[in-house]
């Protein structure tokens, strides 16, 4: 089990800030002033980014103290008012210790087409994160914000925002920090797949089972579990040369319902014109149809 450490103090905490800001200004996840970066300093105490700031131009004196109400208790500049975001996270899930806000290019674009990441296609994706849901979409800065993303707090690990970006939280400002990385990775792999290459092999129920177990051996008991399809030998037709195809080898689920449609029909008129040449009168042509 990996041990996380449970607060910082103040002068690491802004240091640790200003760091991973650098670290998502460079990887392309943040442009101009966007995002905001929060991290526990105590079970009702927060340090986190102000606002008008770049997240790659960062100093530690920037940073602003603040309660889990709200209230300004440190620092010269004023937070930014998407901090709500992060506030409604601590206080639905204690088990938090740190909250990333970002717009990672290619997540915020499954955010906008109001597309959730829940394929299982990478274990690292399942360990990591497990499904990724998107929010309603909320005006940016307003109490609906934090409204759209309380459902997920407690269950989940990460959230997109419909039309809006991306959030994560963890444990530490690390785990928070690497799950907005996972995330983004994994919408990539899943970009490239479904609309590149055009084709993903799937995890099957008992890859993800495991997958799971290794998850809790990890001590992370959220993220919930990616839908699946049972293993190839579990499924109708998998070793029956004259089935039809299952959905994972077709380019959709209507090619398979289709090919389903058409086995079927042969059979059934193979059944039909069978027994129509077996009724009286039918064999003057010699056909029996």
């Amino acid at each position: 089990m990996i041990h996380h450490k449970k607060y910082y103090s103040d002068f690491e905490a802004k240091k640790l800030i200003c760091e991973i800001g650098k670290r998502m200004y460079n990887k392309n996840f943040v442009a101009a002033n966007d995002g905001n970066i929060s991290v526990k300093v105590g079970p009702e105490t927060i340090w986190s980014t102000p606002t008008g700031v770049s997240k790659g131009f960062m100093t530690p004196d920037m940073m602003v103290k603040m309660d889990l109400s709200g209230k300004v208790l440190a620092g010269k500049m004023k937070p930014s008012s998407e901090i709500k975001m992060h506030l409604r996270v601590y206080q639905e899930n204690p088990e938090v210790n740190a909250v990333v806000h970002a717009h990672p290019p290619v997540a915020t674009s499954f955010a906008i087409a109001g597309m959730s990441l829940e394929k299982p296609i990478s274990p690292e994706a399942v360990v990591l994160l497990g499904k990724v849901p998107v929010a309603s979409y909320a005006t940016p800065g307003t109490e609906e914000v934090p409204e759209s993303i309380a459902p997920y707090c407690k269950e989940y690990n990460a959230v997109l925002l419909a039309n809006h970006g991306a959030l994560t939280w963890g444990r530490d400002i690390f785990e928070a920090y690497y799950r907005m990385e996972s995330l983004e990775h994994y919408a990539l792999m899943l970009m490239y797949s479904n609309n590149i290459i055009n084709r993903a092999n799937e995890l099957n129920c008992s890859q993800i089972s495991d997958l799971i177990n290794i998850r809790e051996r990890l001590g992370i008991k959220t993220g919930g579990v990616p839908p699946c399809n049972p293993p190839a030998k579990e499924r109708p037709y998998a070793h029956d040369e004259q089935g039809p195809s299952t959905p994972s080898t077709l380019a959709s689920k209507e090619e398979w319902i289709e090919t389903i449609v058409k086995k079927v029909t042969e059979k059934i008129l193979k059944t039909y014109l069978t027994r129509k040449g077996d009724m009286p009168g039918d064999e003057h042509d010699g056909k029996g149809y």
